[in-house]
């Protein structure tokens, strides 16, 4: 999702605060597990968001990203050389073997949760679950080193080693963010960078860590809408993300079940 313009200086949570941010967090865990399991053949993204909007307005939540900038939709749904920022459609119909990612926001008392996935449908193609295996591993090791007194660029540096060992490439364009009360706050949470560089990880910075990855090249453009990143060179792209507190006692996934 395109940042909009926040405060600079990063802004650290109170214990309460991130229980809140928590709830939010949790309605979109709930949401897209349910959305991975109901993307099909056939569907359209359409669809998708429609039930993305229903559910978390039947949560409590309300949709973050709808409206947000002028995004006309609750949920961001990406297919094949898709990056981020796809928007939902009445003729866009997924198909045997898309791979689709799909990135959701919500609104819960005034604090924002992130979190996006990318699965397959049907049976796609041993590259595409290569691809997705990869950068979910390089999510979890970005969060592995999300931790107090570490520096933000071990998770950057986690992230790519990874991936590009993996012969696959982040997307440098687009990072990810610091988040709380606004959807996109300081720091960014580059997916490439060098260990021990970037600010000091401290208790109560909560960070949104979201890997995108390319089979080919790292480089995207952007479709006419305005919104739809695709892979330059269309090859295929994946995207997870999770938001993260650091704590004195590790990392705290808070957009998970």
């Amino acid at each position: 999702m395109k940042q909009g313009r926040a405060a600079k200086f990063i802004v650290l949570k109170a214990p309460w605060e991130i229980e809140k941010m928590r709830v939010a967090n949790r309605i979109v865990a709930e949401v897209l597990q349910l959305l991975s399991a109901t993307v099909r053949a056939g569907i359209t993204t359409e669809e998708l968001d429609r039930i993305a909007t229903e559910e978390i307005l039947r949560r409590g939540g309300t949709p973050a990203f709808k409206g947000y900038h002028g995004f006309p939709a609750a949920l961001c749904i990406s297919l094949n050389n898709e990056v981020v920022h796809g928007i939902p459609s009445a003729h866009r119909t997924v198909c045997e073997g898309d791979l689709v990612s799909m990135d959701l926001g919500a609104v819960h008392d005034g604090y924002y949760g992130d979190s996006a996935v990318s699965v397959l449908v049907g049976n796609g193609s041993e590259l595409a679950a290569r691809l997705l295996e990869t950068t979910r591993t390089a999510l979890e090791k970005g969060i592995d080193k999300a931790r107090a007194r570490g520096r933000l660029q071990d998770i950057s540096w986690a992230i790519q080693s990874h991936v590009e060992a993996s012969g696959f490439n982040v997307v440098r364009r687009f990072v990810g963010h610091g988040i709380g009360r606004s959807l996109h706050e300081p720091p960014e949470v580059p997916n490439y960078g060098l260990p021990g560089q970037g600010p000091q990880l401290k208790p109560g910075m909560v960070l949104a860590i979201e890997p995108m990855v390319n089979a080919g090249a790292p480089d995207i453009r952007v479709l006419e809408d305005g919104w739809t990143a695709v892979t330059k060179d269309d090859s295929l792209s994946a995207h997870f993300e999770h938001s993260v507190a650091i704590t004195e006692r590790g990392p705290d996934v808070l957009s998970t079940l």
